[in-house]
């Protein structure tokens, strides 16, 4: 996933670069638990495995015997690094080896309902909801092997080293000549003669060999079937017995294939998400938290990114990345309202809008519901231009809010940034000064 994430913030302008982003991703996030699901019903061997919600279940688990008296007990977040996160208990790690019943269950109680904090949760951590119990398999080598859409293969990928359970961005600074590339062609796809020769790379011999090569493309009939664009195992294993094992799985889905994926989509857990994140999806918004303090309303993704730019120009910081797109309407012009002053750092609001298929007049009417519904206080600077502005610039004058209207780019990022400095200062100094919007 590093790959795909480094290329993303190569790309990105200065005003993303310079703020943390917090949110965000074109990908549905499956659990581990789920992952493993899937490579189940594919044919493909995974160590037994059940799954539990609270301690009491853990202890029945434990107690029946039915995975072995040692288990391995893995916290369930969308996050990685879990191996060496803290939850708020002071527990350290999210994976822990137990070896009798008392002791499964008085480690899941200081993980369930818990919040973990690694390196990817960010400060909020993440709600530990259900647990991963697992038989204690013993292997003889372990690998690493993804599959994976990418833009500079064009197409699907085979990631794979004989280096697994290590972190493989570590492995590709420190070794990377320890990583395997094989491209795929995506029409013809992966085919047997490919698959046993990656196994063979690998050292995969005899029997093992045979059987490497067909998990291989079950991993990617599954990888192709279910629209992935990540599949992880890592690490993939030849265990004692010399059958090959997928011991840890991470699976990220296409956006884009809600529609014929639905069994998959319907496993989703909001509860692992930024409010934010579920109220943009759900009202069909682009939004992406950031760390300033003046937030952003905007249609098309380059006068977004043009509007952050300018508000950092002239000394202000992005609270937000919206894109409220071509075709919304004043509902979800609220909403969009809704998700920027939710914030308590945001201390001012631009709208810059270019109304070409989105109409002036239904983003002025969503304005003025919002300012009407939420009881806004803070500024909010407005330039509209293009279709039907005059009826947009009617509508804010009637509507007894106090909206600054502004013609020009330039002119509208200075007034905002100034606006969301005064206010700033106000807040830090304890005054109880407010920008009130109805007249």
């Amino acid at each position: 996933m590093a790959f795909i994430r480094n290329s993303l913030f190569k790309l990105a302008p200065a005003s993303i670069k310079s703020i943390s982003i917090t949110q965000k991703r074109f990908y549905l996030l499956l659990h581990e638990y789920v992952s493993m699901g899937l490579l189940e019903e594919a044919g493909i061997r995974v160590p037994k495995y059940r799954v539990a919600e609270t301690p009491d279940q853990v202890y029945h688990i434990a107690s029946s015997q039915e995975l072995g008296n040692d288990l391995v007990i893995k916290a369930q977040i969308l996050a990685g690094g879990r191996g060496k996160g803290t939850f708020d208990t002071g527990l350290k790690g999210g994976v822990k080896m137990t070896y009798s019943p008392d002791e499964a269950k008085q480690v899941a109680s200081k993980m369930l309902g818990h919040r973990l904090y690694t390196k990817q949760t960010g400060r909020e951590g993440k709600p530990v909801n259900k647990l991963i119990l697992c038989e204690k398999l013993f292997t003889r080598r372990e690998y690493y092997f993804a599959l994976a859409l990418e833009r500079r293969f064009d197409g699907p990928v085979i990631i794979t080293s004989t280096q697994g359970g290590s972190h493989i961005e570590e492995i590709a600074v420190e070794h990377p000549d320890a990583i395997i590339h094989h491209p795929i062609d995506i029409h013809t796809g992966l085919e047997l003669n490919d698959a046993l020769n990656i196994a063979e790379r690998l050292g995969f011999r005899n029997e093992a060999l045979q059987e490497a090569a067909d998990t291989m493309m079950k991993l990617y009939k599954l990888f192709i079937e279910k629209d992935i664009i990540l599949l992880e195992i890592n690490p993939l294993t030849e265990g004692a017995d010399g059958k090959i094992y997928c011991m840890d799985c991470k699976i990220n889905v296409d956006d884009n294939s809600e529609y014929r994926q639905h069994a998959v989509f319907n496993q989703k857990d909001n509860t692992q998400k930024d409010w934010r994140d579920v109220k943009a999806e759900e009202s069909n918004l682009n939004y992406i938290g950031l760390d300033g303090e003046i937030g952003c309303l905007v249609n098309g993704a380059g006068l977004a990114m043009a509007t952050m730019d300018i508000i950092k120009l002239h000394g202000g910081n992005p609270a937000n990345f919206l894109d409220v797109g071509g075709g919304a309407s004043a509902a979800q012009v609220k909403d969009a309202f809704e998700l920027i002053t939710a914030d308590p750092r945001v201390q001012a609001v631009f709208v810059n809008i270019f109304g070409g298929i989105m109409r002036c007049d239904v983003i002025a009417q969503g304005i003025v519901a919002a300012a009407k519904e939420l009881k806004l206080t803070i500024p909010i600077v407005v330039r509209l231009q293009g279709t039907r502005v005059d009826d947009a610039k009617a509508i804010i004058a009637t509507s007894q809010f106090k909206i600054l209207p502004c013609d020009d780019l330039d002119d509208g990022a200075r007034l905002v940034v100034k606006l969301a400095q005064i206010v700033s200062l106000a807040r830090s100094a304890s005054i109880a000064v407010q920008f009130e919007l109805p007249i």
